[in-house]
């Protein structure tokens, strides 16, 4: 059965960093765009940033400058570097691929506080 496993998440001080990943398992995954969501209480899901089959990236305005999308099609993992924390960066991130996204993962929390 094809799989999310995210990770990398957890508590850090703002301006700290934290890179996350994300496993697809059993399933095509070089094919395919990867993005990172990120989802806080009371909000949709939003949009962090994407990277395409040919490694193309796309941000959010927020995240422009910090973030940083990449992919290991070897390892079918992709990666969210995050840099200069803010506490509105605070959510659960989540990661699929586009199109025929996936059932989604557990997610992993970030929590960006002092």
């Amino acid at each position: 059965q094809v799989q999310l496993v995210e990770s990398g998440g957890g508590l850090v001080q703002p301006g700290g960093s934290l890179r996350l990943s994300c496993a697809a398992s059993g399933s095509a995954f070089s094919g395919y765009t990867m993005v990172w969501y990120r989802q806080t209480p009371g909000k949709q899901r939003e949009l962090v940033a994407r990277i395409t089959s040919t490694g193309s990236t796309i941000y959010t305005d927020s995240v422009k400058g910090r973030f940083t999308i990449s992919r290991d099609n070897a390892k079918s993992t992709v990666f969210l570097q995050m840099n200069s924390l803010k506490p509105e960066d605070t959510g659960v991130y989540y990661c699929n691929r586009l199109p025929e996204p996936l059932r989604w993962g557990q997610g992993t929390q970030v929590t960006v506080s002092s």
